[in-house]
Order: C-alpha cells, then structure tokens, then sequence
C-alpha cells in the first residue's frame, strides 16, 4: 500500500535541477519549521517569501486565497482627505433618508428596500466625496466616471440627490408612484429617470457583465481616435449574493485579459442574499477571491474595522486568524446578533490561545467587533480600498468589502435573514436610529406618527460641504446627459439606391444583401467610423470576412502574432484601432458591447452606430433580458437575427431553428422589429433607422429606439424595387403590395376569384410561387404582398384605437392598406402563426395564417417547408379552402388540390 504520507513525484521533477543540494536545504529547512514552530508558522514564513518574490518581480504563480484578514494594514492606510466628521454628518442624513422614504411608501403599500443601503452607505458616500468624478470634469469632459450602482440601494441614492438639492421632498414621496409623472423608479432606470440613472441595474449579473464591456468600450473609443476617454473610471457596485448569476462572472477573464484598470468592482459582502446567508456553510468572500485572482484581477479585501486592530495586534500564534477562516458566514451572522458571553463560548472557546485572548477583552470590546466593527462601516478603510484600486495598474481591482445588512438600523433589522422584505421601521425604531446617528430630529417632529425627513438647510455646512466636493469631482453623480449633437449626415444615397434595381440573375441572400449595404456606409467619410460592428465569432457565417483587412478587429494588443492566413486576401487582422468587435462565442458579451456602443451619445457625448449581427436563435431567446436592458438604456442601434427563420437553416435542427424571435421582439416596447424578404427593403429600413435614430427626428418622435431585422441565408433572385407610389412608406410602416395577379403576369380567367396573399421575409418567395400556381392551375388571382413587420403595424394599429378612445379620427394603417383589396387574406411567414396573426384583429377581409409552429427540423429546405405546411403547394390548398368557405371555388377543389400536391 502507498503511504499517503510519503513525498509524492512533483512536475518539476521532468525539469533539470542545476543544484540538488540546494534544493534538499530548501526543503530541509521548511520541514525543520514545520516540526519545531508548527504547520502555521511554517506557512506563514512561507506566504512572506512569496510576497517578496512577488515584489522582487520573481515570476510565481499567486496564491489564489489569503487569510481572512484586510488586504492594506491599517499601518499602511494613507489618511482620511477631507472632513471626516462633515462627511460622517453627512452618511447620517443620507441613512435617514433613504429609510423614512421607504417607511413613508409603504403606507401607500409600495414598499422599497432599506437594508442594503444601510450597510453599504460609506461605499457610496466616500466614493460620492473623494472618488466618483462628474461629467463636467476637465478630464473626458462630457464623460467622468460610470457608476453602476446597485438596485436595492437606489434609496440612498435618491436621499443624497435630496440634500444636494436635486429632489425634493415632494419626490421622495413619490418613490415607486411613477404613474403621474413626477415619481422615482425603484430602482435605476434611465427611461423612467433619464437625467439621474445612466445605467440599469436590477435584473443581477447583467450590471457586472455591462460594466465590463463599459470598461473595454471606454479603451475601445480611445484607442480608435474617437475619444480620449482614458481618464474615465467605471465602478460596479454588486451584492456578494448578486455574484451567483452567471452573467456576474462570465467576463472577468475578458477584464484582466485586457488589462482594464479602469475598472473596479465593489462587491458588498453583507453575507446575506434575499432569503439568507449568501454561503451558509462556507466564506463567499474567500470564494470570490479565489475566483476574481484566477482570472488575474488585483483584490483588496476590506473585511474588518479598527476595532479589530486591538485583537490582531494580540493574535501571537496565529490562532486568531485560523478561527476566522474557520466560521461559515452564518455563523459570522449569527455573531452579530448574540451578547458577549456566547462569543466567548462559540467564537473564542474554540481554541485555548483563543481563550487566553479572550480573558484581556471587555465585554464592550467583544461587542464592538462583533457587531459593529466591518471593513465597509469604516470611511477610512474604505478610502484605502479605492485609492489602491485606481492606482492599480495592469488589471482590474475587485474591492470585497464587508458589512452587515441593516447596519444602524436597529437590533430588529441588522443581520437578520428576513431583513430584505422588512420594509419599514418603527417611530420607536426611528428614535433609536436618530440617537445612533445623531441627528438634530426632535420627537415632535414625527407628526401623526409619520416620520420626518430630514435636512440641514440649503446653506448649511452639510450641504456646502458635499456640493463643493461634487464640484471639485466635476459636479454632480449619478448623471445622465444627452449632449447637445448635432445630427449626423445622411450617407450618400448611393449606397442605398445600389439596391433599387435587383440582382438581375445573381441570387443573393438577404444576409448577404446586409452586408453588402454596411460595406458601402463604413466607407462614408462623414459617418463610417462610426460604425461598430459586432460579431460572436461567427463573421465567416456572415460573410463579413472581408471586413477584417480593411476596418481590422479591435485589440488592445494589436497584432502580435503573423496569421496564418497573412497570403489571402481576406487574412485575419487585429489591430489596436480595429473597427470590428470580434467577441467570440458570447452572445451575452456581444450584447454588452452592444449597449455601451448604443448609448454612447449620452454616456460620452459621442453618436456611435452599433451594428450586432448573430444567429437569429440565439438573440433573443438568449438574451431577451439584455435586450430589455438596451430599452431601458435608451439605445439606439441595429440588431440583425441573420440565418433567420424556422425553415432557412436546414441541417441545424430544434436547437437552431428560429419561429419565435419576432414574437419575443414585440414584447420590447423600444424594439421595432422588421422581416424584410428582399434587399431593396432592407435598405430603406436601414435609411430610415439612421434618420431616425442618428439624423433629424420628426416631431414626437422617439430617437431612443433600436431596429431589429431578420435576414436570411437562403440564396434567392432580389427583384427590383416596385415604382409605384408609397412602397418606402409601406415599407417602413410594415406592408405594400409587391404586385398583383396582373402585374405578375399570369394568366387569370376574367372575374376569376381574388385572395390576398401575405407574406414577410424568405416567405414571400414561397407566396410567389403560389401566386402562379394558383393562375395557372385553379384559375385564381392572388396579389402578393410583403409585409416587412407584423410588429409595426400592430403597434400602429394599437395606437389608433387608443386615439379613438380619445376622441381622434384614426384609422390603423393595415386597414387603409387593404382597403379595397378583393377576396380573403391569407399571411404567410417562417414564422409561428401568433407572428402574423398580431393584425388579424383590423383587417376587415376574412382572415387566415400559416407558419411554422411547433420546434424545428433537420431536413432539405423544401423538406421542412412541407412538415410545417408553408411551402408553395400548402398555400394554395389553404387558399383555396379560405375561397371555397366563401363559395367562390368548388369545395373539391381543395381535396383535388391536396391529392395533388401529396399533402
């Protein structure tokens, strides 16, 4: 039997030792400490060598975990700038605040969050005084910093804009009571708040992934020449508990790849998530440390305050330390809550050096630590972590500071596991709270029971203090701003009118077509490098590879390497100012990147064209939730589904084959959502959202919108653009007819029956084919229209009958389409029917549809056409029983139709 005790072969073992000997005293004299000073010791001699390797420059690899202790020694913390008892004044308005208008709303059962503000108010207030710079900054003017700031400590947030004088009380009292109009969203949200929130932040982890590719967009329009925004930092305020989304984590190799040091993370580790401990059995901070330096960020835990200096200072053997590694967080919870003598039994009897320690302690003193005393409640502490954070260079910094949840809220909140649903205090608790703090607040002061807010004056030393300090940080945070732009030119007409007369022979794919039509504009000297162009790794797909060699794909690095492919035409090239954002296999990053490039109007005063093109299935399906975010962000953009479609992608399978992504984009208010089947619409649609978006707004008309259009992979012949009257128009609002029976040239029996065919994206070529089946073998004229967007028109059509409510005369724009048209309506998509069925309601003829519902196929294309029942030979028996229902053909025809076609 092996002994397990035994020295086991090393990997170094295959390198050659130039000096055995020196290596035997090496590990020689680590033993001989092991065995006379202890395991403990010898680790500790040993963490001091790696540190002065560390700081020799000595390669080794970091050790992924540290003790449970401050990262910075209050030895080595630099002093406290400023006016620390103004700013403590300060912190104590702000705590009260934020809890009396939460308690003030819940009378109107609105509710609100106050315990994670109260545990982390000093990770906000010393970052608001010393840290945070404003968008009138000398430095990236327009920019300053991005502060993303946790949802559920939106109340502080509201409490400090209160005492700098930009809400008033009247506001506050309006938390969560947003349908009048002059209310405060719960929680941050740039569209229902767009001068204060910048940046939204409730749905969790999206905030941590956002504020990464913030971080990397800020280098990106840097190292482009668009704008020097190098001295920008961005800060993310996360819960430890917020960091089990996947989307929290899933970037941070990307930040330290990179090197963004402009970034840094604050997580605030209260140890308690909605319902609960965070990691009851187990140390979140130790495991987010271990996880944030595998990825090669810089970390600085902030875990204890002053007090605890006394016991480290008594912590000869180490013992100390051990124990704090030791307690699961429910524990270190659970201390928090309980009196003197059952720490001195549970915490300190644990080990007899501990005991020892314990008999020179107070029972104050034990409290103190215990229940009061965290890194995260200390302004001092705080200030070390965030001074060493932005003088860190190389990586990002993730600040782990620890607090407790309901700090100074009471005895009935602090710690306590149902604290994040308690929504409001007592008088009594409110009492208790002013004297804690203490605030000039006198009892009589809580008229009929309600609690007061509370404010020092406009002219008070408070609020001088904390205005001039925002002034000489360049002025007020959070801040969104919409620059006064100028709107961009239009690109030349050229590039758009290429498409107007069709592709002749050539069948081109409507991807294709996309790609063609953005080719042309990042030419354009007026707007080209405005363009960002992102991509999940698939742009080979796309065929947009031969972007690669003239706008380059962005790297910090440039292009250190000679690729393999250097000889071709289309080589892979990197560059330092490369235009494209080649993401790899993230859709989730990509959207990231996506809305930093988005809303850079506002967050830097610079007008930027993203474009994001992906496998339709994977938008949004996958990223429904960021997508949302984009809306709530005001972003402007195109997002492009391409190999759209259930039935286009063939060979891929259910997984791959997308029915239901228009169904998802119409729930998006800001999304406007088209289906383009030829080439030509995709160009007006594409000049249409450039007007729209980036050049001269209509009267009333929201900027603040994104395009999303499907494209597909399906070569087909691009027909010329119809001339007749009315098509762009048509086309932007969702629907004009191609062509009818006559124009087609068919050959119809005269009188003979009519049917209106629907159709949106590749549909409309099986609508086509169709068209002349029916001519030429039942004697049926079908005019064929392309509907460009369901979406649209519904929307439309909602509004109509709102303005009708209203008392205005408006008629939905698919009624006045149609108006006219003879015979029922039959719409086709590749989609599923609730697609196209989202107008049936104001469409006057009789109504019928056809898509593909139900999960995807692997199969030839014509194959699959035929499983769902859209191709050609499906939508003539659907037309002709939609005619034989009305008695205008013979009902055999459609049992004749069906025997025929093998349905």
């Amino acid at each position: 039997m092996t002994d397990p005790h035994a020295i086991q072969p090393s990997e170094l073992d295959q390198l050659p030792d130039r000096d055995p000997e020196e290596t035997a005293e090496w590990q020689a004299s680590l033993d001989a400490v092991a065995r006379e000073a202890g395991p403990h010791r010898a680790a500790y001699l040993m963490r001091r060598t790696l540190e002065r390797a560390e700081a020799g420059g000595i390669a080794l690899p970091k050790l992924l975990e540290t003790d449970y202790v401050n990262t910075i020694p209050t030895s080595a913390e630099p002093g406290l700038p400023g006016d620390p008892e103004m700013e403590a004044r300060i912190t104590a308005w702000n705590r009260w605040n934020a809890a009396a208008m939460v308690t003030r709303g819940s009378k109107h059962g609105v509710g609100g969050h106050i315990a994670t503000f109260a545990s982390a108010a000093w990770l906000y207030e010393t970052g608001f005084n010393h840290f945070f710079k404003g968008k009138d900054t000398g430095e990236a003017a327009g920019s300053g910093d991005q502060l993303y700031i946790q949802g559920h400590a939106s109340p502080g947030i509201y409490a400090r804009a209160f005492l700098d004088g930009r809400l008033s009380e009247a506001q506050l009292d309006n938390f969560r009571q947003e349908a009048g109009g002059d209310g405060l969203p719960s929680y941050p949200h740039p569209r229902r708040l767009p001068w204060l929130w910048e940046f939204p932040t409730v749905s969790m982890g999206l905030g941590p992934l956002s504020a990464i590719y913030q971080a990397r967009f800020n280098r990106y329009l840097t190292n482009r020449g668009i704008k020097d925004v190098s001295s920008s930092h961005v800060w993310a305020f996360l819960g430890d508990g917020e960091m089990d989304e996947p989307e929290s984590t899933a970037a941070l190799a990307l930040a330290s790849r990179e090197g963004l040091d402009n970034l840094t993370f604050v997580i605030n580790c209260n140890l308690q998530r909605l319902d609960g401990p965070v990691r009851a059995n187990f140390k979140i901070v130790q495991e987010l440390e271990a996880q944030f330096r595998g990825a090669g960020w810089n970390v600085v835990k902030t875990l204890w305050g002053t007090a605890w200096d006394e016991l480290f200072a008594l912590d000869t053997t180490g013992a100390l330390v051990r124990r704090l590694r030791q307690v699961p967080d429910a524990q270190v919870q659970t201390y928090q809550t309980r009196d003197a003598a059952y720490i001195r039994q549970d915490f300190f009897g644990a080990d007899p050096a501990l005991v020892e320690m314990a008999k020179l302690l107070s029972d104050d003193k034990i409290l103190e630590c215990f229940h009061l005393s965290r890194g995260g409640h200390e302004a001092r502490k705080v200030y070390a972590a965030y001074k060493a954070a932005v003088e860190h260079k190389g990586a990002p910094t993730v600040i782990l500071a620890q607090t407790v949840k309901g700090h100074t809220l009471g005895d009935g909140f602090a710690s306590k596991n149902a604290n994040h649903q308690m929504k409001k205090l007592t008088v009594d608790e409110f009492k208790t709270m002013r004297d804690l703090l203490g605030l000039p607040i006198k009892d009589s002061d809580f008229a009929d029971g309600v609690v007061p807010y509370g404010h020092p004056g406009a002219d008070s030393p408070e609020v001088r203090y904390l205005q001039e300090r925002r002034a000489a940080l360049g002025g007020p945070a959070p801040a969104r701003r919409t620059h006064p732009l100028a709107p961009l030119p239009a690109p030349a007409e050229k590039a758009f009118a290429s498409f107007d007369k069709g592709s002749g022979s050539q069948n081109v794919a409507t991807t294709m077509a996309f790609v063609r039509l953005v080719k042309d504009l990042v030419r354009d000297k007026e707007t080209g490098k405005r363009w960002v162009p992102i991509v999940p790794d698939e742009a080979r797909t796309f065929g947009m590879e031969s972007l690669f060699p003239s706008l380059g794909i962005y790297s910090p690095k440039g292009q250190t390497y000679e690729p393999v492919d250097r000889d071709q035409l289309m080589y892979y090239k990197e560059a330092k100012n490369g235009q494209i954002l080649n993401e790899g296999i993230t859709e989730a990053g990509s959207m990231a990147d996506f809305i930093a490039a988005s809303t850079a109007y506002a967050t830097h005063g610079e007008a930027m064209i993203p474009f994001y093109i992906f496998y339709s299935m994977f938008g949004w399906q996958r990223t429904a939730d960021q997508m949302w975010q984009l809306g709530d962000q005001l972003g402007r953009g195109f997002l492009v589904g391409a190999t759209a479609g259930r039935t286009t992608l063939t060979g891929e399978g259910l997984q791959h084959a997308d029915g239901h992504s228009p169904v998802i984009a119409a729930t998006n208010p800001a999304a406007l959502s088209y289906d383009p089947a030829f080439a030509y619409e995709i160009a007006v649609i594409v000049r249409e959202g450039l007007r729209r978006m980036y050049g001269e707004a209509k009267p009333g008309e929201d900027q603040n919108v994104f395009y999303y259009l499907t494209v597909y992979n399906e070569p087909l012949p691009q027909p010329a653009k119809p001339g007749a009257a009315g098509v762009d128009e048509g086309i932007i609002k969702g629907l004009y007819r191609f062509n009818t029976a006559e124009s087609a040239g068919v050959t119809v029996p005269a009188n003979a029956p009519r049917i209106q065919l629907l159709g949106s994206g590749t549909a409309i070529h099986w609508t086509l084919q169709a068209q002349r089946l029916l001519a030429e073998e039942w004697g049926v004229a079908a005019d064929v229209w392309s509907a460009t967007s369901w979406t649209e028109l519904r929307r439309d059509a909602l509004e109509a009958d709102a303005a009708l409510l209203r008392g205005e005369e408006r008629v939905p724009f698919v009624r006045r389409a149609l108006q006219g048209a003879e015979g029922p309506v039959l719409a086709v998509s590749d989609y599923m029917r609730q697609v196209p069925d989202q107008i049936a309601q104001w469409v006057d003829q009789d109504w019928s549809s056809l898509g593909t519902d139900g999960f995807g196929i692997s199969d030839t294309r014509p194959a699959a056409r035929r499983h769902f029942g859209v191709d050609a030979e499906s939508i003539v028996v659907a037309a002709l029983a939609q005619l034989a229902k009305r008695g205008e053909v013979k009902a055999t025809a459609v049992k004749e139709a069906r025997e025929k076609y093998g349905l």
